[in-house]
């Protein structure tokens, strides 16, 4: 989006050289860059005390229990229909053989 702006040019100085900026169009994108980072470093600080971290061997042996037991569930029900189903080789060949050529020139 194409802005007009008056900055302060002892100001944008400071910015430029203290950034390593070479156009003043890098040095407010970056800065604006900082202001959306600031947001969200904001947020992940009011989380601050409200999330639990484990991190001992018994934790970490009941998340593996955990998840092979989300994996046999899938698992268990071979034949049922699914929207992804695999596609054997075989099938997959046979698809690709049966779609019609493509008209136009040879190259």
């Amino acid at each position: 989006m194409r802005t007009n702006i008056d900055i302060d040019d002892q100001l944008m100085e400071a910015a430029m050289s203290a950034g390593n900026f070479k156009t003043k169009r890098e040095a407010v994108e970056e800065g604006l860059r900082m202001i959306k980072r600031r947001k969200a470093y904001d947020a992940l600080l009011a989380a601050r005390g409200t999330l639990h971290w484990d991190d001992s061997d018994e934790a970490w042996v009941q998340w593996r229990a955990q998840q092979a037991t989300q994996v046999n569930e899938h698992a268990a029900a071979p034949y049922a229909p699914q929207a992804n189903a695999f596609v054997p080789k075989a099938e997959a060949a046979h698809a690709i053989k049966a779609r019609p050529a493509k008209q136009g020139r040879a190259k």
